[in-house]
Order: structure tokens, then sequence, then C-alpha cells
């Protein structure tokens, strides 16, 4: 057997079969340490689907980013408003736009997917001004976004958000919150699905 490049001649004096062992944990070692400069490839957040613990993860990442873009970027709050979290279509948007950002910036990207971020980004900014008017959120006031009814569309237990504006003075204070409830509501819901699954069987 011919000695490989970069093994100690040392190791050619092994018996085989050990000589195989020791290939199979380097090999084992290089593959998990790949992995490990390589990361995971950032996915599409489904915020429906998370479990709790996932849901306060992902919340907490998504408003360091945002924090991030805004000052990185000088977005005024016609863009990003500070009460951006209370807004599920501004949710969702900047989510897919941070999601996005990462796949763009991984250390396996292309040389280009920087401009490609940024072509999305613009496109991405002119349909977040779109989100912020129609909610309503400003920088100094918010409400929940307005829902029109449809006469016969709606369900039987369904009611309108009320849409009376609040003053925003703590935005920090507002974002744990808001991150408390959901977490707290989607145990509930997982709870009562769970409960749902014995019930049946």
């Amino acid at each position: 057997m011919r000695p490989a490049a970069g093994l100690p001649p040392r190791i050619w004096s092994l018996p085989p079969g050990v000589l195989q062992q020791v290939k199979r944990m380097v090999q084992a070692e290089y593959a998990k340490d790949l992995r490990t400069q390589l990361g995971t490839v950032p996915r599409t957040i489904n915020w429906d689907a998370l479990t709790p613990e996932d849901l306060e993860q992902e919340l907490l990442a998504l408003n360091e980013w945002v924090d991030w873009l805004r000052h990185t970027y000088g977005l005024p709050p016609q863009i990003i408003p500070p009460m951006w979290h209370r807004h599920p279509e501004l949710l969702w948007e900047l989510s897919a736009l941070r999601q996005h950002w990462l796949i763009c910036y991984d250390q396996q990207a292309k040389g280009n997917m920087g401009v490609v971020w940024h072509n999305d980004f613009a496109a991405a900014r002119e349909r977040l001004r779109d989100w912020v008017s129609i909610s309503g959120s400003r920088l100094d006031r918010d409400r929940p976004t307005r829902i029109t009814a449809w006469p016969g569309g709606e369900a039987d237990d369904w009611t309108p958000p009320d849409t009376s504006e609040q003053p925003v003075t703590e935005r920090s204070a507002d974002f744990v919150a808001f991150v408390l409830d959901a977490v707290r509501a989607r145990g509930e819901e997982q709870d009562a699905a769970m409960r749902e699954i014995i019930d049946s069987e």
C-alpha cells in the first residue's frame, strides 16, 4: 500500500485494520468539522407551525436582525415602524427578507448574491411601505391593522380587532410582552391540540 500525502510515516506501520479505522475516524471528524463550519442552510419560517420554544427563539433573532437592518441602512419608520412585531404582515415580510439575507450571505453563497439580495431588498422596501401605510403604524403611535369584514364571509366567532390608536412609548418593553404573550398562546394551542388527540383515542 502506497503512503497517502499528508499522513505521518508512523501511521503506515499500524496493522491494516487499525489503519482503516484511523482513516474512518479522521474522515468522520473532517465531515463533522465541515458541517460545523458551513452550518445549516436557512429555511423559510412558517410562523404558524413553530413550537413555543422555536417561536421565542425566532422572534428574538428576527428582532435583533431588524434592529441591525434599520440602523445599517438608516430606514425610516415609514418602512420599519417600532411596532412592526404587532403586525403580522410586517413580521412575515421582514422574516422572509431576513431568511433571504442569511442565504445570500452564507459562506457557500456565490459572489454575486449580495447584489441579488440588495435588488430584492429594494423591492421589499416598496412592499414594506405599502404594508406600513395600510397598517396605520407610525413612529409615535400604533393601532392593529384594520380588517374589512366581508358580508356573510366571516366565521361566526370572528370579531374585528380593536383598531384604536395607542401611543408608542416603551418599544422594547412592548416587544418583550409581545413575545411572552405569543409563546404562552402557542403553548396553549399546542396543549389543546394534544388534548384533542388524546381524547380522540
